[in-house]
């Protein structure tokens, strides 16, 4: 059970770390980029992929079965 915490805890440090970034990068829009031109720029940065895996990670974590 604490092997699962642990995991998870990676998890939520990972979708937490990427989404922050991600969210902090929204004043693009503000500096007159697009939406479009902000989905783009955020497709090509790792933190998207951070976000994603830290999800993944987290959701692995509470519905896989016991370890």
């Amino acid at each position: 059970m604490i092997v699962r915490f642990f995991i998870f805890l990676v998890g939520f440090g990972l979708s937490v770390a990427g989404g922050v970034t991600l969210i902090l990068e929204l004043n693009l829009i503000i500096i007159g980029h697009s939406l479009v031109d902000y989905f783009v720029y955020i497709s090509q940065t790792p933190e998207l992929y951070l976000f994603a895996s830290g999800i993944i990670v987290v959701w692995f974590s509470v519905y896989w079965p016991r370890f």
